[in-house]
C-alpha cells in the first residue's frame, strides 16, 4: 500500500534535475504552477516530522518498507490514486498540502556524488522556469527575492529531513517498527478490505519500553511524534470511505 522510490532514482514527482544559476538562466522567471495534477498518480507522499502535527489531522501517517523507511502521508489506498486532487487538478480545500509537494519543482541536490554542498536545482520538465516570463529569478548575477524565498524554503525542508532521519534512526534502534495490516469490514462488501505493505509502530513494544527509554523519548519529543502517527491511523477508515465513494461514483 505504501511505497517510496529507490535511493538511486529521482525523487517522487521529478522527471529531471538541472542546477539553477545566473549563468544558465539569466533571464528566466518562475511561472505559477497552476495546478497539482503532477500529484494525481501517487497515493503516498513523504512527510517530515515537523509536519506531523498538521498531517495527522488529515491523513494517516505510515512508514515505508525497505532499508531506509520514511514517514508517508496516505492520500489514497490504491497505487496511483490521490483522492485529494479533484477534476480541476486542485488539492481539495481545507486539507494540508505536504511540503514535499509545495517545494516542487525545486529541491537541493549534490551536483556530483562527492560534492560537499547542496545546490538549488529544479525539474526542467516542469515547464514553470521559463525564459523572459514570470517572476524574475535573477537580477544580474544576484538571486531575486523569489529565488531567495525558494532557497530558504528548500533549506528548511532539508533541515526537517535531517530531523526526520534522526527520528527514524531512533525508532529502528528501539525496534519499534512492525509490518502493518489494516482490515476494514464494510456493510455491502462480501469480503473485508485488507491493506498491507507499510510499517507502523508496535504499540505493545512501545508500552514495554524501559522507564529510562520512555523518559528519553518524552524529553526529546519523540514520544509525541509516535502518538501523532498512532492517532492518525484512525483516518484509514475515512480514507477507505472516500475511496469507496470515488469507485461508486465512477461506476455510476
Amino acid at each position: 500500500m505504501a511505497s517510496q522510490p529507490p535511493a538511486n532514482q529521482l525523487p517522487l514527482f521529478y522527471n529531471g534535475l538541472a542546477p539553477l544559476s545566473s549563468q544558465l538562466h539569466p533571464n528566466h522567471g518562475l511561472k505559477p504552477l497552476g495546478n497539482l495534477a503532477f500529484t494525481r498518480g501517487t497515493h503516498a507522499i513523504p512527510v517530515t516530522v515537523d509536519e506531523f502535527p498538521l498531517v495527522q489531522r488529515n491523513y494517516p501517517i505510515v512508514f515505508g518498507v525497505g532499508e531506509n523507511p520514511a514517514p508517508l502521508a496516505l492520500v489514497g489506498l490504491q497505487e496511483g490514486q490521490n483522492l485529494y486532487v479533484g477534476a480541476d487538478d486542485q488539492w481539495e480545500p481545507n486539507n494540508y498540502i505536504p511540503a514535499f509537494v509545495r517545494r516542487y519543482p525545486f529541491m537541493l541536490a549534490r551536483l556530483t556524488p562527492d560534492a560537499q554542498e547542496l545546490s538549488l536545482c529544479f525539474d526542467d520538465a516542469s515547464g514553470v522556469v521559463v525564459e523572459n516570463e514570470g517572476e524574475k529569478l535573477f537580477n544580474g548575477t544576484e538571486p531575486s527575492d523569489t529565488t531567495k524565498n525558494i532557497l530558504q524554503f528548500c533549506e528548511q525542508f532539508e533541515q526537517a529531513v535531517g530531523r526526520t532521519r534522526s527520528f527514524m534512526e531512533e525508532l529502528t534502534k528501539l525496534d519499534l517498527l512492525m509490518d502493518g495490516e489494516v482490515t476494514i469490514q464494510r456493510e455491502g462488501l462480501a469480503q473485508p478490505a485488507v491493506y498491507r505493505g507499510f510499517r507502523m509502530v508496535d504499540e505493545q513494544k512501545l508500552q514495554n519500553l524501559r522507564g529510562d527509554q520512555t523518559r528519553k523519548m518524552v524529553q526529546s519529543g519523540l514520544l509525541g511524534l509516535v502518538y501523532a502517527h498512532l492517532f492518525s491511523l484512525s483516518l484509514i477508515s475515512p480514507l477507505f470511505e472516500r475511496q469507496y465513494a470515488a469507485v461508486t461514483a465512477k461506476a455510476a
